[in-house]
């Protein structure tokens, strides 16, 4: 036997940046249900039962986050030094609110989500801690119908990992249920669904790896001349084509209809805008004072005691600080939005533009996967009514001016078009298509189908009306 001294360099994910991301991702009733918890299991940590007089804004600058650093257990500790004589207000979270602000009905039941079936999956494997947080980031930026919204490489940069890692772990996500989730795109997801049926040798497989983008376009004729086979063969292959899900989250994880809590609320004062966090319902938190008398005894607490404590507090501080930065983030990027969209706040929805989360994300200096956390399933209430975050993201159709209108407000111009018909000659959609391009919208005749359909508007001839 031989001893020796072996240095080791190991890369460990920040516990604090998945706290931080998994809250900003968090639904108000879900994000509620952990602060809770959190009180529970945390005697560091208490609630505030009155609204004190200072609030803490969110220009404030962020806490610094202790270090996760082993220390040596007979090291004694300055707790005064540590915590600080002003260590209440550092780590104090207060929600502030309006009393005159309308009173909304709660959920009453929170259903499982895609990211919450997956994450219970991740759970069941065999793997190391950064392997186990790496895949929780992975969850974290799959969107609701089953795609990553984002790349291996810039998951990496943002984690400071090597991409080899993330993409081993997308791979692994990518066996998940259901079939052809952590997909980046339309056809990767159908060849993971068709090879979890064991397919990947198949004419279907062939198809979709090199005819996917022409599909709507060629025939079923032309696809089995293009590949020299049968006619038959390229039909049947066609058929279980038909029989893979576009969306591979689709139906499976849908919100039920249920009463719609805002997260942040837009208020318009003179001619201006502001937004506000719709928290009134959190726990409003800070680090429990109780515990200073024990830390003021220094080393006369015992080791276990001070151990405990220390975890304990890190524990709560990382809990306060993610709290604060997500709803820092997210008053910034509701703000941003305001200002993009202003027309629309002061005229409708019929002026609407066309915005992209990349525009919102190079405007505040995010990555746009951490845009997309924010919008995704948060809800704003606004002069206009109450909206999902993510209505207020569309892409713009060219009109022949040169200007740009929002996909919804063509969508808007279509339910127009159609309730001006008359009820005994129903407008076709070549005929919506024609007056579209009237219009100065240019639009292909398809386009005008698909959003019909999106609008679950029924075709002319299920709308025509008899005179009596």
């Amino acid at each position: 036997m031989k001893l020796g001294l072996q240095l080791r360099l190991q890369q460990k994910l920040a516990p604090q940046l998945i706290q931080s991301l998994k809250m900003l991702q968090m639904p108000m009733l879900k994000l509620e249900q952990t602060l809770r918890h959190e009180l529970s299991v945390n005697p560091l940590l208490e609630e505030v039962e009155t609204i004190e007089s200072e609030e803490k804004t969110d220009d404030e600058p962020e806490v610094d986050i202790l270090k996760n650093e082993e220390s040596d257990p007979d090291e004694k500790v300055d707790w005064e030094t540590f915590l600080g004589d002003d260590y209440e207000d550092d780590y104090h979270y207060k929600s502030t609110y309006d009393k005159s602000e309308e009173e909304y009905e709660r959920a009453p039941v929170l259903q499982k989500t895609l990211y919450d079936h997956m994450l219970e999956q991740l759970s069941f494997l065999k793997l190391s801690e950064e392997e186990h947080q790496i895949g929780e980031y992975i969850l974290g930026n799959i969107s609701p119908k089953g795609y990553l919204v984002c790349t291996a490489e810039e998951m990496a940069g943002e984690l400071k990992l090597p991409a080899e890692k993330i993409q081993k772990m997308i791979g692994l996500i990518q066996t998940f249920d259901p079939p052809g989730v952590g997909a980046h795109d339309l056809r990767e997801s159908l060849l993971i669904q068709l090879k979890e049926r064991g397919l990947e040798d198949s004419i279907a497989y062939r198809i979709v790896d090199q005819y996917i983008s022409v599909l709507d376009k060629k025939s079923i004729l032309q696809i089995s001349r293009s590949m020299g086979i049968p006619f038959e063969k390229a039909q049947q292959a066609m058929d279980v084509i038909k029989t893979l899900s576009p969306t591979p989250a689709y139906g499976r994880f849908e919100d039920s209809a249920a009463p719609v809590t805002p997260d942040l609320v837009v208020e318009q004062i003179d001619d201006q805008y502001f937004v506000y966090h719709n928290d009134r319902n959190f726990p409003r938190l800070r680090i429990n004072p109780n515990y200073r008398q024990l830390l003021r005894k220094g080393n006369n607490t015992g080791k276990d005691t001070k151990k405990y404590v220390r975890e304990k507090l890190e524990q709560a501080r990382w809990l306060l600080n993610s709290i604060n930065q997500r709803r820092s983030t997210m008053k910034r990027v509701m703000e941003a939005i305001v200002d993009e969209q202003k027309e629309f706040f002061d005229r409708g929805a019929a002026f609407l533009r066309p915005l992209i989360m990349e525009d919102i994300a190079r405007r505040v200096d995010m990555n746009i996967a951490t845009v997309s956390r924010v919008v995704n399933g948060k809800y704003v209430q606004t002069p206009q009514g109450v909206f999902e975050l993510r209505y207020f993201f569309n892409t713009g159709i060219s009109r022949t001016d040169g200007d740009e209108m929002s996909k919804r407000h063509v969508k808007t111009r279509i339910e127009e078009i159609i309730k001006s018909e008359n009820p005994e000659k129903p407008y076709s959609d070549q005929e919506i298509f024609r007056v579209l391009q009237k219009d100065g919208i240019n639009l292909a005749r398809r386009t005008v189908t698909k959003y019909r359909e999106e609008l679950k508007i029924q075709p002319a001839r299920f709308r025509k009306r008899v005179a009596n």
